[in-house]
């Protein structure tokens, strides 16, 4: 039958019919076949994807280290017993690309389609259907995208495909509290809190929720937590918005909560249009990296410092 398929959220895994593919358990292979799995719908120059991939090694290195890799990757789907994987990539002298006709399932497309099908669509006006695709979509983020990996590359498209699910979830959110299913919407607010435990948003999402389904009690204690997740994680106290919501708890004033939903979410970065050269690529994707690794930084000064002043 010849199916095709490949997981790159989580821990890489390919399978040809079930099975996993041999021959790509060397880490230079998995970076080119992920790239151009992530990068699926552009054409590659030679030279400009080796400086992207080995750019610190010399040019004349870089693009040896690319001929051996397409090599090996080429050699690991050419078998005999499963010619599919053979049509899988188009490669000539210049350029290599995926190939646009080759049939193949790919679990990060699969996240992509499902958010940009519905990301205009209020959630209150998502339809089951829509709902299910949405559900389906979130269960197969395993994990970020390539853990474990550094490279600037992937960083970048790391927090694009985990903004992509966190933002499915907050439309999942948003349905079920306009639907009154207030203990699925608190299950997809949980998932949230496990890969961000500081997203005062989902935080105020679950405060709503605990409400609306008769639990102040645990609304207030969201709160608790929130104020916790906010003062260790980033050293600040919750918003005036999360402060008014949870003075409408503490009086009760349960048709003011019904009635003020949530703005909707910021849309997740996108990335660099297919046009912009590799060298604009990579220039943007290294800001959006130093900028989270800045962010990372003061937040271990801050915890430094507290610790240090705590001593004295």
């Amino acid at each position: 039958m010849n199916q095709i398929s490949f997981s790159l959220l989580g821990k890489l895994s390919g399978c040809c019919d079930g099975a996993e593919i041999p021959g790509l358990e060397l880490h230079r292979v998995q970076e080119l076949l992920c790239y151009l799995l992530i990068y699926r719908r552009r054409n590659h120059n030679r030279e400009q994807l080796a400086s992207v991939l080995w750019g610190e090694t010399s040019t004349a290195q870089s693009k040896k280290n690319l001929r051996q890799t397409i090599w090996q990757l080429q050699t690991a789907l050419h078998q005999e017993r499963q010619p599919v994987l053979a049509r899988l990539l188009m490669v000539d002298n210049e350029w290599i690309q995926v190939n646009p006709d080759a049939s193949y399932w790919l679990d990060i497309a699969v996240l992509e389609d499902a958010f940009l099908a519905v990301q205009a669509v209020p959630d209150s006006h998502l339809t089951a259907e829509q709902k299910r695709l949405l559900e389906e979509s979130a269960g197969l983020y395993r994990g970020d995208l390539l853990e474990g990996w550094y490279q600037e590359w992937c960083i970048f498209e790391r927090e694009r495909y985990r903004s992509m699910y966190l933002a499915i979830l907050d439309k999942l959110i948003g349905y079920s509290e306009a639907h009154g299913e207030y203990e699925a919407g608190l299950l997809f607010g949980a998932q949230v809190l496990r890969f961000d435990r500081a997203m005062e948003r989902a935080h105020r999402r679950l405060m709503r929720l605990h409400y609306l389904a008769g639990n102040r009690t645990a609304a207030l204690r969201q709160y608790e937590l929130c104020l916790q997740a906010l003062r260790e994680e980033l050293d600040v106290e919750p918003a005036q918005s999360t402060q008014q919501l949870y003075r409408q708890i503490c009086a009760d004033e349960h048709d003011q909560i019904a009635g003020t939903p949530l703005p909707p979410a910021s849309p997740p970065p996108t990335p660099p249009a297919t046009g912009t050269s590799p060298a604009i690529q990579q220039l943007l994707q290294l800001r959006i990296t130093l900028a989270a690794l800045q962010q990372q930084l003061d937040q271990c000064v801050k915890a430094l410092e507290q610790t240090l002043t705590s001593r004295h």
